[in-house]
């Protein structure tokens, strides 16, 4: 990666490990998962507006909806809701585990955009090796607590949307400037968020914690980020900028550790060193070797094979 690419990783590693458990927070002081989702969105919406409204942000809201629209429910509409749902039955580090399986998701995806790539090798044995971290994880420390195996399953469906979403990325919005597809993309999401947010919206004024924690969502964890995330997907291609993914749940589990005083089950713990390591191997092919990251973002850059 280049210096710009290292540098929007590096923020992008910070402020996704924050969110989970910021939105711990507030849902465990009763603010409704589908209006955490929807203020979060709309806070950064109206950020990253107000910096990119000389850029094309309503141009580029005509021009490429379709694809916005696309990115937007995968990235953003369908995970922030799932993982905000997720997070009233499981602990904000659980989350961020989860989470860490996307990269996985990305590898098998890759199948379907570049037939010629096969599992095998090394890619077939981070793909076995992190998919039994998951398996480990939830059959460990969650299983036969239907509430959190349920939460646990809704985060990982957010996982496989943040898989689908860089590659979206990549093909159809590479060229715009990450502040005015970012701030399409949640103007989009907050106006598909609103129907589920104004069912759930809050009967009692949240607390101060809890507001706190949803404008730093808003302005930090989705403004700042998205940005520095989509200039990541730009620079590096949509499979290494998953491998943030590795760093989220480090900074998460040690918030949730020093902040709410979670703790790592054994569980937890052995399936957090499998998937970080299945990913890692998944999107590399092998150590020292990223064959499969370059395919797969010359593909969905259009420099692969057809459709």
């Amino acid at each position: 990666m280049n210096t710009r690419a290292r540098i929007a990783f590096s923020i992008v590693a910070i402020l996704w490990g924050i969110p989970y458990l910021l939105i711990k927070i507030a849902v465990e002081d009763g603010v409704p998962p589908a209006f955490v989702a929807w203020i979060r969105v709309v806070l950064g919406a109206l950020v990253l507006v107000a910096l990119s409204w000389r850029m094309g942000v309503f141009t580029a809201l005509r021009d490429r909806l379709k694809w916005l629209a696309v990115f937007a429910l995968v990235e953003v509409v369908i995970p922030y809701p799932l993982i905000a749902s997720g997070e009233q039955h499981v602990d904000s580090s659980v989350a961020a585990i989860l989470i860490a399986a996307a990269p996985l998701f990305v590898a098998l995806l890759a199948l379907r955009f570049d037939p010629s790539e096969r599992v095998g090798g090394w890619r077939l044995a981070g793909l076995l090796m992190g998919f039994v971290g998951v398996a480990m994880f939830v059959g460990i420390d969650i299983a036969g607590r239907k509430d959190e195996l349920m939460g646990a399953l809704a985060i990982l469906a957010a996982a496989f949307g943040y898989a689908v979403g860089p590659m979206v990325m990549k093909r159809y919005l590479a060229d715009l400037d990450p502040r005015v597809s970012m701030g399409a993309t949640l103007i989009l999401s907050s106006i598909l968020l609103a129907p589920a947010a104004a069912l759930q919206f809050p009967h009692v004024m949240p607390s101060t914690n809890a507001l706190l924690a949803l404008v730093g969502l808003g302005i930090f964890c989705t403004a700042l980020a998205f940005v520095a995330y989509g200039t990541l997907i730009v620079e590096a291609g949509p499979a290494r900028s998953l491998v943030v993914t590795y760093l989220n749940p480090v900074v998460a589990v040690a918030l949730g550790i020093a902040v709410r005083g979670e703790h790592l089950g054994v569980g937890a713990i052995a399936g957090l060193v499998l998937i970080l390591l299945g990913s890692w191997l998944s999107t590399e092919g092998s150590p020292g070797h990223s064959a499969v990251s370059r395919s797969l973002a010359d593909e969905v850059s259009g420099e692969g094979s057809a459709d």
